[in-house]
């Protein structure tokens, strides 16, 4: 079976989705535009939605900001935005991006597990460096590599000038998956009768130091349901495929042909070899489409062309764009799947539209083909990829000690440090 993921974000992945017939410029911004969504989403039984997110409006260039007021700027904090979604969703699992940059990583370790909590084990989470300089504006406290015209042609450019901040980003993974399992399963006793609430021999200092940040830990809100939220990451080039392999679950991938699969996924598992990923902790691939769906194929081509007019220029992405009927992509996603992809995050070209297409129509088509799933079968993200829940590394055997694939931290203050200038210490995508 093939994993079924969409991206969500704004009116769609046109610029000009928001003028097309049928979209909702007025409720952007509101909770019931997004909830309708991701509950038909839901519907359609896919694995997860993605919520874009970022710290500045959005820009036609990837790196620098604009001055264009005919596309859609501004949007909802990601994270928040998922956390009200969760209880008007039962099954389906929800990935907010975060900036990991300029944001603190205890903070939001602590927010991506809440998450795991209100949604009952339904938590992802997508870290993301901050690709635009302009973005440390709003901070004041560093500055980062600002990319040229040339740079952003080549994505491995674009990853050798930003390596710092992926081999950052991946401290702040680290960070987070061990604040995650700072809490064993059991330290809350809460027993009102001998007034012991929380077994304090069960929560763990992470005492964890490095280039960029230090962070004592514990955290501050009990471990996940999943033990460990889910952790994606977009990857188009080398460095990002090695921050995959390291610190990912799931990474999304941007193949334009079944050739460009096989290659890609070679170079994903040199990766993971580089890495020494444990075995028993798989990396689902999805490639990442933006579609466009009608019953006739005619009719998708139309309806980004004329998004094309309007926009003034033809729709340009990492990913493949594919216009064409439900059952055309059917075809091209059981071909990729055959190739050795875990699954697919498309991106509607236009909301709610391609949405609805998606899970009316791309849906039934491959469930009558038996390469999707009738029915949810498990109550979290984790079970829906099949992915194990692990143990938390801090556990406890039978004979005191702990267990994992780190070692036992010692107890040492509480809440995270910060670095000062010149106490630079391992640590941020």
């Amino acid at each position: 079976m093939m994993h079924l993921a969409v991206a969500l974000d704004g009116a769609g992945w046109h610029p000009a989705a928001w003028r097309s017939s049928g979209a909702r410029p007025r409720g952007l911004f509101s909770s019931g535009y997004w909830s309708e969504l991701v509950v038909e989403a839901e519907r359609g039984l896919l694995d997860f939605v993605t919520l874009e997110d970022a710290l500045g409006p959005q820009s036609a260039a990837f790196h620098l900001p604009d001055e264009r007021t005919d596309q859609v700027r501004g949007s909802l904090d990601a994270v928040l935005l998922a956390a009200r979604l969760a209880p008007l969703t039962s099954a389906i699992g929800l990935v907010p991006t975060t900036d990991v940059t300029h944001t603190e990583p205890f903070h939001l370790a602590i927010g991506i597990a809440t998450l795991d909590h209100v949604s009952r084990g339904r938590a992802g989470w997508r870290p993301r460096i901050s690709s635009r300089a302009a973005d440390a504006l709003h901070f004041g406290r560093r500055t980062t590599p600002q990319l040229t015209d040339e740079d952003v042609r080549d994505p491995e450019s674009i990853a050798r000038r930003l390596r710092p901040l992926f081999d950052e980003a991946a401290d702040v993974v680290e960070v987070a998956r061990r604040l995650w399992d700072s809490w064993e399963d059991d330290a809350e006793i809460r027993d009102a009768a001998t007034g012991r609430f929380l077994d304090a021999d069960r929560v763990h200092h992470i005492d964890f130091r490095g280039e960029h940040f230090a962070v004592k830990g514990p955290s501050i809100t009990p471990r996940p349901p999943q033990g460990q939220p889910v952790v994606t990451s977009l990857a188009h080039a080398s460095r990002p495929y090695t921050f995959a392999a390291q610190a990912s679950d799931v990474v999304y991938l941007t193949p334009h042909s079944r050739e460009e699969v096989t290659a890609v996924l070679g170079q994903v598992r040199d990766a993971a070899a580089a890495a020494r990923r444990p075995a028993g902790h798989p990396l689902r691939t999805f490639a990442d489409l933006v579609v466009f769906l009608d019953g006739d194929a005619g009719r998708a081509g139309a309806r980004k062309a004329r998004l094309d007019e309007l926009d003034g220029a033809a729709l340009a992405s990492d990913a493949k764009i594919f216009t064409g009927t439900p059952g055309e992509l059917a075809d091209l996603l059981d071909g990729w799947h055959s190739a050795g992809l875990d699954g697919f995050r498309l991106r509607p070209g236009v909301l709610p539209y391609d949405l609805g297409a998606i899970t009316r129509g791309l849906v039934p088509e491959l469930q009558r083909r038996g390469s999707f799933r009738t029915a949810y079968e498990s109550a979290t993200l984790r079970g829906h990829l099949g992915l194990p829940r692990p143990s938390s590394r801090y556990r406890r055997t039978g004979t005191g000690g702990a267990s994992g694939t780190a070692a036992p931290a010692t107890r040492r203050g509480q809440a995270p440090e910060r670095v000062e200038p010149g106490e630079r210490a391992p640590g941020r995508v």
